[in-house]
């Protein structure tokens, strides 16, 4: 089997800005999915498409800084 050659994988800071009090829960469960576990935390993530998903899902919530941040 062929070896898959490592790239540098592009990395996503996601800060939660605004509280999840309020919203559905599946935003609520999205937030602790993705790491928060408190307001203005900021956590690391591959940039990968189920990740863009679910920052897509609570876009409100959150700021995201990387590589062309969306």
């Amino acid at each position: 089997m062929p070896s898959k050659k490592k790239t540098a994988e592009k990395k996503l800071r996601i800060t939660q800005v605004k509280s999840a009090i309020g919203y559905s829960n599946r935003h609520k469960a999205t937030i602790k999915a993705l790491g928060f576990r408190r307001l203005n935390q900021t956590v690391e993530h591959n940039d990968t498409p189920v990740i863009r998903g679910m920052i897509a899902l609570v876009a409100h919530l959150v700021k995201v800084e990387g590589q062309e941040a969306a």
